[in-house]
């Protein structure tokens, strides 16, 4: 089922020979930009038109009423509700070690530098609801912005019409227990142009308004949404399909990395799964196990799509070594290490979103229940990019502060500065703090 992909003995270029899902977004920028002008110039009739349009529901308002979002949590399943308050108390654990502090630099007697990190006013958080639903993104995106100190928080999700036109009920439940009360039910393009933009919506107490940062994954519609509106807001990233590589030798249990591959196939036809072993005999045997497990999941043929696409496949490798360079050009979203001496090698990673060490490690376990946030760069993008953080909702924004004497000291390098680069009013703006030229 998976392809082969066979690197022994070769030194070509890596990132051309690596499964990848081919995804379009600029084709897609052009295909929803009508969606979201509309939306930018007529507000809550675009949102509704593009509802009934791309989701069959019709919407009466935008916003959430209040009491459907407690009622959803007092209905919420206990079992549900328990993991839910589980995965809450473990965010919140590791995202409040990431909180910087404000650091001040003595530069020169009288002259000083403070960095200061200051949260965003107003943050607009997409959590959708395509061929699954996802309370647990709502956990990612709300804790990290709320232990940042983000002073209002929004979650737009897609109308379900199995749920009266309003979001899927167990995502109405995660943001009652995180404190989250203002919520619109309208997810793809028109979210994110609605976050971007504002817009008024059915009445009184309907409108939306502008976001200052918009995160959390989506389709291709909504990433293509999320590029034209990369400036008029700070966006995340650009989330793609998600992927899983393994990097795995010969001590490797066949069973679980069989499953744990196919644990991200089920998200979508286009996720990526991908082995890199430098054991042929795993991976025949994790053919084998594949072709066992998908027999028996509920989304098999969502699987077998995702499982038998380009962007999956087994790559054969020399050694570790080669395996290493291989998930590090890779970039994968999720990378695991099922090794022997696995914490060693993962500490020799470069490149990747989240790294899951050893057999006890399942990637699932960071969708859900680790502390670590699910919100990770695809595509490669874990070359130059992060997940979602408490830095992700803060500015570092320098204050400086320089007395007479101070400035007086550095006066003429900056004179001396601002004539080598022609912009000779830089100087005088420095010189007319000191009238007879006494610097």
């Amino acid at each position: 089922m998976l392809n082969r992909i066979d690197l022994r003995g070769s030194h070509r270029d890596l990132r051309g020979l690596l499964p990848r899902a081919q995804l379009d977004v600029s084709a897609a920028v052009e295909q929803i930009r009508p969606v979201v002008e509309a939306v930018h110039e007529h507000g809550f009739s675009a949102i509704r038109e593009a509802t009934q349009r791309f989701d069959g529901v019709t919407l009466d308002r935008l916003r959430v009423p209040a009491a459907a979002i407690a009622a959803a949590a007092e209905t919420l399943e206990p079992d549900v509700r328990a993991a839910l308050e589980v995965v809450i108390e473990r965010a919140r654990k590791v995202h409040a070690d990431q909180r910087r502090t404000d650091v001040t630099t003595k530069v020169v007697p009288g002259g000083t530098v403070t960095e200061r990190w200051i949260p965003v006013r107003r943050v607009g958080l997409y959590v959708p609801g395509g061929l699954a639903v996802y309370p647990s993104t709502v956990v990612m995106n709300v804790v990290p912005a709320q232990v940042a100190g983000v002073e209002a928080l929004v979650v737009a999700s897609p109308p379900q019409k199995e749920n009266g036109g309003l979001p899927d009920a167990r995502v109405l439940a995660a943001c009652a227990l995180l404190g989250v009360d203002e919520v619109y039910a309208v997810g793809g393009a028109q979210a994110i142009a609605m976050l971007g933009y504002g817009a008024d919506g059915a009445g009184d107490g309907d409108r939306c308004e502008p976001v200052d940062i918009i995160t959390g994954p989506g389709n291709i519609w909504v990433t293509a949404a999320k590029r034209m509106l990369r400036g008029t807001v700070g966006i995340d990233a650009e989330a793609g399909p998600t992927e899983i590589a393994i990097l795995a030798d010969d001590t490797a249990d066949p069973r679980h990395v069989a499953a744990d591959l196919i644990s991200q196939a089920e998200h979508d036809p286009l996720a990526a799964s991908v082995l890199v072993t430098d054991s042929p005999a795993l991976a025949e045997a994790v053919d084998a196990e594949v072709l066992r497990q998908v027999a028996s999941t509920k989304h098999a043929a969502r699987v077998q799509t995702a499982l038998a696409g380009e962007q999956s496949g087994v790559v054969l490798v020399d050694d570790l070594e080669q395996g290493l360079r291989v998930v590090d050009a890779y970039a994968a979203e999720h990378l695991e290490i099922q090794t022997r001496d696995a914490r060693e090698w993962a500490l020799r990673v470069r490149n990747a979103g989240a790294i899951f060490v050893g057999a006890w490690s399942p990637v699932s376990l960071g969708d859900y229940a680790a502390g670590s946030n699910h919100v990770l760069p695809t595509g490669g993008c874990a070359r130059h990019s992060s997940g979602l953080s408490v830095q992700s909702f803060l500015r570092g924004v320098h204050v400086i502060e320089y007395d007479e004497a101070a400035l007086r000291d550095v006066a003429g390098h900056v004179v001396a500065l601002a004539n080598a680069e022609d912009l000779p009013a830089h100087g005088d703006a420095v010189r007319a703090r000191f009238p007879g030229g006494e610097q």
